[in-house]
C-alpha cells in the first residue's frame, strides 16, 4: 500500500477513541473513510462534519446481519476497501473471573470476537475479488499479557492473535492481515481500568498523527505478523 493514491479505509469503532481520531487523521491525509459505530450521535456528527465520499453508519459489529447491510452499502458506494481496521472493541468492568456476570462476558465475546469475523465474513470476499488489501485487527499488550480483573478482555484479545494468523495463512498472496497492539492510549477504555493515571498516556489524536502512516505502510510483507503500533508514554515525543 505505498505511493500518494487515495485509499479507502474501513475502520469500525468510530465514535470515540483511537477510532474518531484515526477518522480524522485518515482524512486529512486524503483518504476515503467508511466508519461504523453504535452511537446514533456520533454517527450523525461524522456524517455532518465529513460529507460524501466518506461514509458513517450506525452498526452494531455483533449483529451479523447489520454488518452484512452495511457492508453491501460501502462495497456498492466505494469499492472494495484497501484496508480494514477492527477497532471496535470492549472491556469488562474491573472484577474477578468469578464475580463478571455471564451477560458482560458473552457481550465482550460477541463484539471483540464475533465482531472482527463479521467484518472478514463481509468485506473480504469482495477485496479476494479486487485482489488488494490489508485487515489489521486491533490486539492489545493484554492480549500478549494478562492481568488481574480484565480477564474476559485478555482472553478476547488472546483470540484476535489466533484469529489473525489464522486468517493470515488462508489469505492468498495478494492479501494480508495484521495484528496490531495499538499501545496505552488515553481513552475511555483505559480510564475505566487506570483512573486518573490515564492522563499520562498520550492523547488519540497523537497517537493518530503517528500510527495512521504506520498503518497505511502495512502490505503483503506483514502479514501474519503480531506488530506493535509506534507510540510513546510521553506526548511531547510524538
Amino acid at each position: 500500500m505505498a505511493g500518494n493514491e487515495r485509499k479507502v479505509i474501513v475502520i469500525t469503532g468510530v465514535s470515540r477513541g483511537l477510532g474518531r481520531a484515526m477518522v480524522d487523521r485518515f482524512i486529512a491525509l486524503g483518504h476515503t473513510v467508511a466508519g461504523c459505530a453504535r452511537s446514533a450521535s456520533a454517527v450523525e456528527e461524522l456524517s455532518t462534519i465529513y460529507g460524501p465520499p466518506h461514509m458513517f453508519g450506525k452498526v452494531d459489529v455483533a449483529n451479523d446481519q447489520a454488518v452484512a447491510e452495511w457492508a453491501r452499502e460501502v462495497i456498492a458506494a466505494l469499492g472494495p476497501p484497501d484496508l480494514l481496521i477492527n477497532n471496535a472493541a470492549l472491556i469488562n468492568r474491573n472484577a474477578r473471573l468469578w464475580e463478571v456476570p455471564p451477560g458482560e462476558f458473552e457481550q465482550l465475546l460477541r463484539v471483540n470476537i464475533g465482531g472482527i469475523y463479521h467484518t472478514i465474513r463481509h468485506f473480504v470476499p469482495a477485496m479476494l475479488g479486487r485482489k488488494r488489501g490489508v485487515v489489521v485487527n486491533f490486539s492489545s499488550y493484554w492480549g500478549r499479557s494478562a492481568a488481574a480483573e480484565v480477564g474476559p478482555y485478555c482472553a478476547t484479545k488472546f483470540a484476535v492473535e489466533g484469529l489473525t494468523q489464522s486468517l493470515a495463512a488462508e489469505l492468498p498472496p495478494d492479501l494480508a492481515a495484521v495484528v496490531v497492539n495499538p499501545g496505552i492510549i488515553d481513552t475511555a477504555m483505559l480510564r475505566s481500568c487506570f483512573g486518573p493515571e490515564a492522563a499520562n498516556y498520550p492523547k488519540p489524536g497523537d497517537w493518530a498523527r503517528r500510527v495512521v502512516p504506520f498503518l497505511l505502510s502495512l502490505d503483503r510483507r506483514h502479514n501474519g505478523q503480531s506488530l506493535t503500533a509506534p507510540w510513546s508514554e510521553r506526548p511531547e515525543d510524538i
